[in-house]
């Protein structure tokens, strides 16, 4: 019943729509052949009618074929308005050749006034369409209201001033904004806000610095120059919200205009596209910025073909594949079609977490496998390996945090010295081809325990070059989201109202992507000889503070007066920057421009058995403070972070930081 209903209206709108048609063609024909005849063609009565029924029989004809008729014409847009331009195009062509060959030579009519009729029928049966979407489309129009009420009977568009104040008093005052971006992305998120009715967003102008387009204006929004959006000048709309519509805008022009736009105090958000990267599933949405957009670098994609097929059809073994890395890493190795995968960790809950995962997206079609067991356990570890014989083993497991290794320096050593000392004998002993651990920037020149002990790791494995098994580093900077980062604590200090704490307002830090730092690590992996330390081009460092300030920011705060950010002081062992990893003329390069190989001549198993006999010997004693002096011992690179950060202001890194401030200013 509903859907004979819903046919009967459809019929009754395109019979409406055809009378109307036929009334302007009429009037057209009326006009063209009776009105204003030339003396060379006064047609008879007769002629008149003649040619009033080709025209209407071709027009109708072909509007019927083409199917302007099954259009909906609230929501014609340009193929709509085509297919009626084509479907004329041939109704006149016909028109003309029919009237010619067919009519009597006193009946005629030029070529002129046959274009003449179709072109000016044309012309008004696409404006009787037009004004019907504007009628639609702008309901907050007073002469758009006014047209409503007058064409009533005819549209079914109503408008009964008393519903519509109802309505008025319902509808949430809309956010008012400014779209950065004119272009096709721009313009047609602005189109689809403005004639959206239920959205919550206004737009009152564009940003652009096309020269054609300022100073002009989009469907009635105005189009400023950046120079001309200042605060002043965006308050008199007022916007509120500065939307970026620039689906590729590269990380270097995204951090200048943020610079530029968060001194207006407005929200600045990031309208996606589905042409961006970014966006899964083809879903547009207005959002706020990402985590990894406030670094304002842009995102690398390691991995090509030939890493993917060199993990293909291998028994892959990853431990602490329940923590953030280590589970990148076994969604990136399950992209690969790995023949089987090996999840080996202590905390049962984060490996499940990933077990379920894995499941769900892949099903029967991935063989996965769990150990729960600690790196720390030699024995355990030795029967994982009897029951699996992995072709490849990705070392993630490691305690990282540095205050709390600070103060548990024993266990420091014992899990991240002596676990990856179990996990690279039980490789050895069971025939692994490839052993890839995974490092960190802050071995380079250590200042904590935490570091010192991965620095120890990286000897340990490089000590292996001679081994059947190919050994080999891999060393990156902060990853973003990690557990136990400083972005998840930020969040939720912002959540909690404040304050934001960091150590120290001078702080820099490198920072990449979980999924960067996986591809990273298994691109190296893939192009291990035996004995290499990686190395990764981390692009420039972060300063911490400016990160706090702008999460505050893109949280609709304002950072000191909404939510203050204070400093609590340097933690034990904690340095003011990390060093640059990347120093060309000590570097080999790869095949990878962005990966590199530390030239670091390895030491050899009997130097290494020397300093863990070291180890062994302070770690017995269960006394932290005698640890942390053994670890001095063995690793010469460890400093006093004193030292370090006394001449931090001297810095590469520092100094790299400022400069960047500096040309911002």
């Amino acid at each position: 019943m509903l859907r004979d209903n819903r046919l009967e209206q459809s019929n009754h709108h395109k019979l409406k729509l055809m009378l109307c048609d036929l009334l302007l063609l009429l009037m057209v024909d009326w006009l063209m052949l009776v009105i204003y005849p030339s003396e060379d063609e006064h047609l008879a009565v007769m002629a008149v009618m003649l040619q009033t029924a080709v025209s209407i029989g071709t027009v109708y004809g072909w509007r019927m074929v083409s199917g302007v008729y099954r259009q909906i014409w609230r929501y014609g847009g340009t193929m709509a308005y085509m297919q009626m331009i084509i479907s004329d195009f041939f109704a006149g062509i016909s028109f003309y050749v029919i009237q010619s060959v067919s009519m009597p030579g006193d009946y005629k009519i030029s070529f002129v006034r046959t274009l003449c009729i179709i072109a000016l029928n044309l012309l008004c049966g696409m404006t009787i369409r037009f004004v019907y979407q504007y009628l639609y489309e702008y309901e907050g129009n007073r002469f758009a209201q006014f047209l409503r009420r007058m064409t009533a009977g005819l549209t079914d568009i109503h408008d009964s001033p008393a519903q519509r104040e109802s309505e008025r008093k319902n509808i949430t005052p809309k956010i008012n904004i400014a779209v950065v971006g004119a272009g096709r992305v721009g313009v047609m998120l602005a189109e689809e806000l403005a004639n959206n009715p239920r959205s919550a967003y206004r737009p009152c102008c564009f940003i652009d610095i096309d020269k054609e387009k300022i100073g002009r204006s989009i469907n009635g929004i105005p189009v400023l120059s950046e120079m001309e959006a200042t605060q002043e000048r965006l308050m008199s709309y007022p916007v509120q919200e500065i939307v970026f519509a620039l689906p590729q805008m590269a990380a270097e022009r995204k951090k200048e205009l943020y610079d530029l736009y968060k001194m207006t105090g407005c929200k600045i958000k990031v309208y996606d596209y589905p042409l961006t990267q970014t966006v899964e599933n083809g879903k547009r949405s207005l959002r706020e910025f990402d985590i990894e957009e406030l670094l304002f670098r842009q995102p690398m994609d390691f991995t090509g073909g030939r890493t993917r097929a060199y993990y293909r059809g291998k028994s892959v073994l990853i431990s602490g594949g329940g923590g953030s890395i280590g589970g990148e890493l076994c969604r990136q190795i399950a992209k690969m079609q790995p023949r089987q995968l090996i999840i080996l960790d202590v905390y049962e809950n984060g490996a499940y977490d990933i077990q379920q995962e894995l499941k769900i997206a892949y099903g029967v079609t991935l063989n996965v496998q769990v150990e729960i067991v600690s790196v720390c356990d030699a024995k355990a570890l030795d029967c994982v390996f009897a029951k699996y014989h992995p072709d490849i083993v990705l070392h993630a497991a490691a305690h990282k945090h540095v205050p709390l290794m600070e103060h548990n320096c024993c266990e420091a050593v014992k899990n991240n010295v002596f676990g990856t000392l179990n996990i690279v004998e039980a490789a050895e002993k069971h025939g692994v081809k490839k052993f890839t651990m995974i490092s960190t920037d802050k071995a380079v020149n250590p200042t904590n325990v935490m570091g010192a002990t991965k620095r120890m790791c990286e000897m340990i494995v490089l000590s292996r070059a001679q081994s059947k098994t190919n050994f080999s580093a891999t060393r990156f900077g902060n990853v973003l989201g990690s557990n136990g980062s400083v972005i998840p604590l930020f969040k939720r200090q912002i959540m909690n109202g404040g304050p934001v704490t960091l150590t120290d307002r001078r702080i820099i830090r490198y920072f990449m992507t979980i999924p960067e730092a996986s591809q990273l690590v298994l691109e190296s992996g893939a192009m291990a000889k035996n004995g290499e330390l990686y190395v990764l081009d981390m692009g420039k460092p972060v300063k911490i503070l400016e990160l706090a300030e702008n999460m505050i920011r893109l949280s609709g705060y304002e950072p000191y007066k909404d939510i203050n950010i204070i400093e609590t002081g340097l933690r034990p062992g904690e340095k003011l920057y990390e060093e640059l990893l990347i120093k060309t003329e000590e570097l080999d390069k790869t095949e990878n421009r962005l990966i590199f190989v530390e030239r670091d001549k390895p030491l050899s198993r009997g130097e290494i058995e020397k300093k863990l006999e070291i180890l062994r010997s302070a770690v017995k004693t269960e006394d932290n403070e005698i640890v942390r002096c053994a670890m001095k011992q063995v690793v010469p690179t460890y400093h006093a972070p004193e030292e370090i950060n006394c001449g931090a202001k001297d810095a590469n890194e520092m100094r790299m930081v400022d400069e960047r401030e500096d040309r911002v200013s």
